[in-house]
């Protein structure tokens, strides 16, 4: 008895009726579009203007904290310039000005008006201020990384790096202590 395959009957939707319903769909979106308004209307910032402004605050008050530091203990200042530097060009990359921290915190600065917060208070000990930053800088990088998940590509991407830097300064304030 010779084997005979059953008749073929297409499974799901045609291709034609699933174009007929493509085009219908275009249709009903064309004839239901608003239009234009003539008010402009105020655009609330996205989660990603909202994490990138906190950033570039951040790390502006995170530059402030290594200006104090190196005010108050200037022996620290060759070690800890090059990495305030660094904390400076986030706060650009950011969107920030980059000018927090950048006069001893004694000095009135143009930073105060726009941070109401006092300047930071910095440890007698210089172990302990290393100690200090190396806390803040931790956990900066912690709340970027829990940040990533929630922006896009871009902002991910430059977060990631950021909290990747941020780490390695923790490290490289902590290497010296031990």
């Amino acid at each position: 008895m010779p084997f005979t395959l059953p008749p073929r009957t297409p499974s799901g939707p045609r291709r034609r009726s699933l174009l007929a319903s493509a085009a219908g769909a275009f249709v009903l979106v064309g004839c239901s579009a608003p239009e234009p308004s003539t008010v402009t209307t105020v655009r609330s910032p996205s989660a990603a203007d909202l994490t990138r402004a906190r950033a570039a605050r951040d790390s502006e008050s995170l530059a402030a904290r290594y200006a104090a530091v190196i005010t108050a203990h200037p022996p620290l200042a060759a070690r800890l310039k090059p990495l305030r530097a660094e904390v400076v060009r986030h706060a650009q990359a950011f969107g920030g000005s980059g000018t927090a921290g950048s006069r001893p915190s004694g000095s009135p600065s143009a930073s105060a008006s726009t941070h109401p917060s006092p300047s930071p208070t910095v440890p007698t000990q210089e172990k302990d201020a290393l100690a200090d930053l190396a806390t803040a800088e931790r956990t900066l990088a912690d709340q970027r990384t829990k940040a990533l998940l929630t922006v896009p590509g871009e902002l991910a991407r430059l977060l990631a790096s950021v909290a990747a830097a941020g780490a390695a300064h923790a490290f490289l304030l902590t290497e010296g202590a031990k």
